[in-house]
């Protein structure tokens, strides 16, 4: 039995490295950037992290397929650095038939959210070459636009009319406080001359009496 399972295991990597290679068919390469993201709660890089990465692939693939039965050996990494970063391609199940680039960009963009949360990371820290991140849908407002345009010119209409209405009567306001100001003006004008016209009649007995000793 053991025989077997390592026999499987060399088949695996060998024809891994024939169908795998950088840059070339339906590889695609893949970044994890875990220190940067994690700092120091980052978790190590070894053989169960690769398995995990490989099963998310194989659940990506398979929800996306609508239950094609892909497994975790149908993913098939290879070229891996140390700084974490490496190629695959997927297969068909029970077949050495490479899956098209365009079906693996599609699977992985529709479960990207999982398979970042597998790994604690997000599209910048973990990031296929050639695959961006999918946008997120505009948020709309609970307002339509054109209902706030509206409003916004009903808004100024309103308040054109409303001052068209008031200009007529700050102005007749004002044109009757200016002629009560003007007859305020002519009456105290009056006065004044009323006055000095009383003031000018005064008899002043100092002048009559010097009057009348000039006639004695």
């Amino acid at each position: 039995m053991l025989e077997k399972i390592l026999l499987l295991l060399s088949l695996s990597l060998s024809v891994a490295e024939e169908l795998c290679k950088p840059g070339v068919g339906e590889a695609y390469k893949v970044r994890f950037s875990i220190k940067t993201a994690l700092g120091d709660q980052a978790y190590p890089w070894n053989k169960n992290e690769m398995f995990l990465f490989r099963a998310a692939l194989a659940f990506a693939m398979r929800d996306f397929t609508n239950g094609e039965e892909f497994g975790v050996s149908d993913i098939h990494p290879c070229n891996e650095t140390q700084r974490v970063s490496f190629w695959f391609v997927v297969t068909r199940p029970n077949t050495m038939d490479l899956v098209d680039k365009g079906t693996v960009e599609m699977a992985i963009k529709k479960s990207r959210n999982r398979i970042n949360g597998a790994f604690l990371l997000t599209d910048k820290t973990l990031e296929f070459d050639g695959i961006y991140p999918t946008l997120a849908a505009p948020v709309s407002p609970d307002t339509p636009p054109w209902l706030i345009v509206f409003g916004v010119v009903m808004g100024a209409v309103s308040v054109g009319i409303i001052a068209l209405l008031v200009y007529p009567l700050v102005q007749r306001k004002l044109k009757k406080n200016m002629d009560a100001d003007d007859e305020d003006s002519d009456e105290e004008t009056g006065v004044k001359t009323a006055e000095n016209g009383a003031n000018d009649g005064i008899y002043n007995s100092t002048f009559s009496d010097d009057e009348r000793f000039t006639q004695m």
